[in-house]
């Protein structure tokens, strides 16, 4: 766990550094910084993810490089889904919702044309469907 703590901290300070841009290996794609808190230690995190622009809100997408299990910022999120995003130099207040059916299926899809590697993801991940989670901004 301490390499990918490092790893995300790292893309966390250049996506700050940089007015949310990075490079490899998120070089030319959007990123997003997720804010969320541990379900079972309650400390705050942050995540830097791949996103897609929907309507008024992000999609991300619980990949994990195609591992069997979803991601812990997902499911942090499931518990607790009022949170912060950070776009570009935007700090901005979200809810996030995961989404289901013809709606996850039609962003996923455009994310594995846009971003072939996604595909990838998901003949690791086997049986697990990786999630698509919508951030919409808080009322």
């Amino acid at each position: 766990m301490p390499d990918q703590v490092d790893f995300n901290t790292k893309i966390v300070q250049e996506f700050r550094a940089n007015g949310g841009r990075v490079g490899a290996p998120f070089a030319g794609m959007p990123v997003v910084l997720i804010h969320h808190k541990g379900r079972r230690s309650g400390t705050d995190r942050v995540n830097p993810l791949v996103y897609q622009k929907v309507d008024s809100g992000w999609a991300v997408f619980g990949s994990f490089a195609g591992a069997a299990h979803h991601p812990d910022w997902y499911l942090n999120l499931i518990a607790e889904p009022r949170t912060t995003i950070e776009v570009g130099t935007e700090v901005l207040e979200v809810v996030a919702r995961d989404t289901t059916g013809a709606e996850r299926d039609e962003i996923f899809g455009k994310q594995t044309a846009t971003a072939p590697i996604f595909a990838e993801y998901q003949v690791k991940a086997g049986s697990r469907v990786i999630p698509v989670v919508v951030f919409e901004p808080a009322n």
